[in-house]
Formats: structure tokens, sequence, C-alpha cells
């Protein structure tokens, strides 16, 4: 049974996360406790409200070092929501401009949709080779958000290089938007798989399998 820890920092659906993992058969820990995190078999970091609430919160609890040393060591971390959204290098609401973790270039901004926020069920164009959403084709899954990634530019140059560029899968509200990253030890979701059903599910059971 795998071991995961889910980072409690005072932001994000800590309990239906725990519940969804454990439903697919994870060993759960919902702690703040930074040994723990480093230790565990994997590491999910939720995220709800305004990207630079959670980013403050999230330095209160060393969670950017944190997420750095597991991906330095090839530990695998899963970012849901704004757990996602605070990965990238900024984030812009409300005209203040924040910080992010930095793991990813590019920044997190208002969606261009005649309606916001973007609420309910939706399908998402993932990559072939993806193994987060294997067996997902024409799957919906459970957005609430305004603002999201609108650019992902790292690794789409085409030029070769020693690492395996990120598999991006995109959804689309009014334009297209960053729904989910697969880049090594470190993926992520914009969407909730912990309220999407089977789908979500099936989801989280292929990320465990990658632990």
């Amino acid at each position: 049974m795998k071991k995961v820890v889910v980072l409690d920092y005072g932001s994000g659906n800590l309990r239906s996360a725990e519940r969804a993992l454990t439903r697919v058969g994870a060993d759960v820990t919902v702690t703040a406790d930074r040994q723990a995190a480093l230790d565990a078999d994997g590491l999910v970091v939720p995220g709800v409200g305004a990207f630079a609430h959670c980013m403050q919160e999230l330095r209160a609890v060393d969670g950017p070092r944190t997420i750095g040393r597991r991906l330095a060591g090839g530990r695998p971390v899963l970012g849901i929501c704004v757990g996602m959204q605070v990965l990238f290098e900024r984030g812009v609401e409300h005209g203040h401009d924040a910080e992010g973790c930095g793991e990813w270039p590019g920044t997190v901004e208002a969606l261009k949709a005649p309606v916001l926020p973007h609420m309910g069920w939706n399908t998402v164009h993932a990559p072939q080779d993806t193994v987060l959403f294997y067996g997902l084709a024409d799957e919906r899954f459970y957005f609430v958000h305004s603002y999201g990634v609108r650019e992902f530019t790292l690794g789409q140059d085409g030029r070769p290089g020693p690492l395996a560029p990120p598999k991006v899968t995109w959804a689309e509200h009014g334009d297209r938007f960053v729904a989910g990253v697969e880049n090594g030890a470190l993926s992520a979701t914009q969407f909730h798989p912990e309220k999407s059903g089977d789908a979500g599910a099936q989801l989280l059971t292929n990320w465990l399998a990658t632990l």
C-alpha cells in the first residue's frame, strides 16, 4: 500500500482528497509535517482560493522547499486546482502579481470566457502517451476556477534535450487552458479528481501506480 501525504497548509479540500485517495487504496495522512511529506511515497498539494493567499500559507509550512526537495530526488508530487497553479512562476489576480513556486514557467491569469467561474463538468484533450489520463478518453472532470494557465512554453520549442518534454493536457472554456501536466515526478490537474466520480478515481489510481 502506497503511503501518501496530503499537505495541510490551511487550504484545499483536504478531507475529500483524503477520502478519494483512501478509496483507491492509498494509506493517506493529512499533515503539515515536513519530514512526513518528504518521506511519503507520494505528496498531494491541494488548493482552493486565491493564488497569493495559497502561496503565503504554503510558505508558512515550508511547502515550496519541500516540493523542490522531493522533485530533486525524483519523488512524486501531485498538485490539484490551486495546488497546480502555485507550481507556476507567477499568478496575477485582481491586479495583484504574486510569485509562485517556479517549478514551471508561466503565468496564472484570468480565463477569457463569457461566463466565470468555469464551474462544472468538462472534457479534456490529453496527449496520446499520457499516463495520468490512461483509459480516460472522452471522460469528463469537475472544474471550479476563474483563473488558469493559457500558455505552456516549457519543452514546446521542439528542440531535443536530455529530459522528455512535459505532457500537457488542455481543456476549453472560452479559450483553452492547461487542465493537466505530467512532467517526470511532478504531475498536476486544474480540475478536482476527488470530485470527478469514477473518472477522477481512475486518474488517482493511475497516479498511485507511478509511485
